[in-house]
């Protein structure tokens, strides 16, 4: 590992009063996978969605390298086009096929060549298995098939650092190993990640390291076999005992 890819020093959001986030710093450094968990209402998905400028942060800094990022109004584009995001919802465009809803981004905020593009998109659908895909329409696709599509979307837009929002929530069991395969295989390529969850199988299988949320605080950070096995809070413990699941931990 590296130095920080991204630094979050002390930011604080509010909602009509209310404090969603309440001084949180983090640090993530090129090639880690930080797993984001706690319950619903912590704030999670706001550090998310601060982090990639999609809500405006109240006090605090956010850093991309050497870049301050948080507090950009003119620019904003260019900080999405570094760091990706994929949400629970996929937000595929129905009336396009696939191929097009992967070639949007690339040709029309990067510049690139459709021939160009669409060759690696082609290429990326295949690691994912989707190749035979490329020319449906999101209709026909599960959506464990949407939700890879999804993230080859993200990617192709060449992100330093992915953000993943809930992105198996919505998904059965059989397709929630769908997505994770992908997600393993991300991080095994060296992709910096930042992912919530509520899938603690999930989580233990593609993380380097996880952060506890709650109330808007982080409560408490530690390597997976760790915060899994042995959580440090009284807190962290009582969250764990609410599920179960089966240890998956990635190569």
């Amino acid at each position: 590992m590296t130095d920080a890819i991204l630094r979050v020093q002390d930011i604080r959001k509010s909602f009509d009063g209310n404090g969603v986030l309440q001084g949180v710093s983090l640090d993530i450094r090129e090639g880690e996978v930080v797993v984001i968990v706690g319950p619903s209402g912590c704030g999670k998905s706001t550090l998310l969605r601060c982090i990639n400028g999609l809500e405006a942060i109240d006090s605090g800094e956010i850093w991309l390298r050497d870049e301050k990022i948080s507090g950009q109004t003119k620019n904003l584009h260019l900080v999405r086009q570094k760091i990706g995001m994929v949400f629970q919802s996929y937000d595929l465009f129905p009336h396009m096929k696939v191929m097009d809803n992967l070639l949007l981004g690339p040709t029309k905020a990067l510049n690139r060549p459709r021939q160009e593009a669409e060759a690696e998109a082609l290429e990326m659908l295949d690691r994912v298995g989707l190749k035979e895909k490329a020319y449906v329409f999101p209709r026909t696709l599960s959506g464990g098939q949407k939700q890879r599509v999804a993230l080859v979307r993200a990617m192709l837009m060449k992100p330093e650092i992915l953000l993943l929002d809930e992105i198996t929530a919505a998904l059965d069991p059989e397709m929630v190993s769908e997505v994770l395969n992908v997600v393993i295989d991300l991080a095994n390529s060296g992709m910096t990640m930042a992912i919530v969850t509520h899938e603690m199988r999930f989580a233990e299988a593609v993380a380097d390291r996880v952060v506890f949320i709650e109330d808007g605080l982080i409560v408490e950070e530690a390597p997976p076999e760790v915060f899994f096995h042995a959580p440090s809070t009284e807190r962290a413990q009582r969250f764990l005992q609410s599920f179960t699941y089966t240890s998956r931990r990635r190569p």
